[in-house]
């Protein structure tokens, strides 16, 4: 991975002062681009409402004013949404539906205690609701990132049989019987499905890691100032 880091006055050739990202209760927030990933042929922008918009989607989080590491977690999650938004150009797919962005929305809102909670924190960051146009591009992003993501990694999974039987007899049984002592193991056949659900997400996890290791190699990613 090539990170450059920019200060001073060069600074000023990469900030966006042209409108505010939005207003909210009264604060203008006034939108800068923090990073740049590029793979030499396109590249994508991270600026600091992303950064903000990427906070308000997080219960408890606190937006007034954002914590420093708040932001920084942020950032690094941004960074690796542009990677996989980079390498899912590079396959044909077709855009996310309506009933998608709508479930992802849904999904997002059991999240907060209320509709009205969740709104809230939308109208801080320059939202006006869950229906806002900007917010459900937003949406449709992430939609599509996640769609790119069980492609590229969910549907090549495959745990074995042996896999199942082996994480049962070495993992799954000696655990239960130290967190549930003098209660009798379940049967294989009662938590095989968990199991291989278990090792899916595992090995997602793995080569999602393994992944964006090798993609930060080959990309180049600007960071222009410290969120």
């Amino acid at each position: 991975m090539i990170v450059r880091r920019l200060a001073g006055p060069l600074l000023l050739c990469f900030f966006s002062f042209a409108a505010p990202a939005a207003e909210a209760q009264g604060r203008v927030i006034v939108d800068k681009t923090v990073a740049v990933v590029t793979d030499g042929a396109r590249s994508e922008l991270i600026t600091y409402s992303d950064l903000i918009w990427q906070l308000a989607l997080q219960p408890n989080v606190p937006l007034s004013p954002p914590r420093a590491e708040d932001l920084q977690r942020a950032l690094r999650l941004q960074i690796d949404q542009r990677i996989f938004a980079l390498e899912a150009e590079r396959l044909p797919r077709t855009a996310p539906s309506d009933a998608e962005i709508k479930d992802q929305i849904a999904d997002l809102l059991s999240r907060f205690p209320s509709t009205a909670d969740f709104e809230r924190r939308l109208r801080q960051v320059g939202f006006k609701s869950v229906k806002d146009e900007n917010f459900e591009t937003i949406i449709s992003q992430r939609v599509a990132i996640e769609k790119y993501i069980d492609f590229r990694f969910r549907s090549f999974v495959v745990i074995t049989q042996e896999e199942l039987r082996k994480y049962y007899s070495e993992t799954y049984s000696p655990d239960f019987r130290k967190r549930n002592p003098g209660r009798i193991v379940p049967r294989f056949e009662e938590v095989a499905t968990e199991i291989e659900r278990e090792l899916t997400e595992a090995r997602i996890a793995r080569d999602i890691e393994e992944f964006l290791e090798g993609a930060k190699r080959r990309l180049t990613i600007t960071i222009l100032m410290e969120p």
